[in-house]
């Protein structure tokens, strides 16, 4: 079965029209952190982000330049928690 377009079309597209859908996939995000699951925890987030604001628009306010945050939340991104929990705590902010 071909996909008509890819998994973070589908995600950016949704949070557009579902403000709901925008909200429960930051919760996730923040759950798979507190869980253990790193990985998938910077995935979330990182969809989450790229849906909602963007990375340039981020690092304004949380005094970090963009290409930081896009490295942060990469596969091979290893965030301080000061760093996390600014970008959780921004993002909570505006949810």
């Amino acid at each position: 079965m071909t996909l008509t377009r890819s998994f973070k079309e589908m995600v950016q597209a949704r949070v557009a029209v579902d403000p709901a859908f925008a909200t429960a996939l930051l919760r996730e995000g923040i759950n798979a952190l507190l869980s253990g699951d790193v990985e998938t925890g910077k995935a979330i987030l990182r969809d989450h982000i790229k849906a909602t604001m963007g990375f340039e628009k981020l690092g304004e306010p949380i005094g970090t330049p963009p290409k930081s945050l896009i490295r942060m939340f990469g596969q091979g991104g290893n965030p301080q928690a000061r760093n996390l929990f600014g970008v959780i705590s921004h993002l909570q902010e505006q949810a």
